[in-house]
C-alpha cells in the first residue's frame, strides 16, 4: 500500500510538473505574440505619423558641411614606382612633385631622366647624389650634398635651359642634354614617362 501511495505521489508530481511546464510555454508564446503585436502596432503608427524621410514643398533639407583633404596621387604614384625599382628617391617623391609644379613641367620628367641616366640612382658616381647625369662628362662629375639639392638644381636647370627655350619633348631635350645619343635616350625617357602614367 505504501508503494502504491508513493507511486501515485510520483505520478501526481510528474503531472503537476508537466502542467506547470505547459502553462509556462503557453504563457511565453502568448507574451512573445503580444510583444510582436505591440512592435507591429508601433511601426504602423510611426509609418503613418513619421515624416522623417519626407520633405514637403517649401521645406529645405538640412545641409551638412565638411572639409575634405585630397591627397596628391602623384606622390603615391612616384613612391610606388621608386619602391618597385628599389630607388633611394622613394623619400624624395614629394620634393620632386613640388619642384616640378614650381617650374611648371611634368612631374614624371625628373624620375624618367633618372631612370634613363642611372637606373633611378642605383648606378651613380660615389657620394654624388647625381642621378640625372647632370654635369657629368669625361672625368668631370658634378656632386650634390643631398638628393634634395640635386633635385632642386636639376629641376631649375631643366626649366631654364630646356623647357623655357622650347625644348619640351624627350627628343628635343636629348638634342642638347645628350647630343651624342642615337635616339635611345629619348626612347628610354619616353618609355619611363609612360610607365609612370
Amino acid at each position: 500500500m505504501v508503494k502504491r501511495a508513493v507511486f501515485l505521489l510520483v505520478i501526481f508530481s510528474l503531472l503537476v510538473g508537466f502542467n506547470f511546464f505547459l502553462i509556462d510555454k503557453v504563457y511565453s508564446v502568448n507574451k512573445k505574440q503580444t510583444e510582436i503585436e505591440k512592435i507591429l502596432a508601433e511601426i504602423s503608427q510611426n509609418r503613418n505619423e513619421s515624416k522623417q524621410f519626407q520633405v514637403s514643398l517649401g521645406q529645405t533639407a538640412p545641409t551638412y558641411e565638411t572639409d575634405i583633404t585630397v591627397a596628391d596621387g602623384r606622390v603615391a604614384n612616384l613612391k610606388s614606382f621608386f619602391r618597385k625599382y628599389g630607388s633611394p628617391l622613394y623619400n624624395e617623391a614629394e620634393i620632386i612633385v613640388k619642384v616640378s609644379d614650381q617650374y611648371q613641367f611634368d612631374y614624371r620628367l625628373l624620375p624618367a631622366i633618372a631612370m634613363q641616366e642611372s637606373n633611378l640612382c642605383r648606378v651613380i658616381p660615389h657620394d654624388s647624389y647625381n642621378c640625372w647625369g647632370w654635369g657629368i662628362y669625361g672625368t668631370t662629375v658634378t656632386r650634390f650634398e643631398s638628393y634634395e639639392q640635386a633635385i632642386k638644381t636639376v629641376a631649375k636647370g631643366i626649366s631654364e635651359n630646356y623647357i623655357n627655350k622650347g625644348l619640351v619633348t624627350a627628343s628635343m631635350i636629348m638634342s642638347k642634354y645628350t647630343p651624342s645619343s642615337n635616339g635611345s635616350w629619348a626612347y628610354g625617357v619616353n618609355t619611363f614617362l609612360k610607365a609612370l602614367e
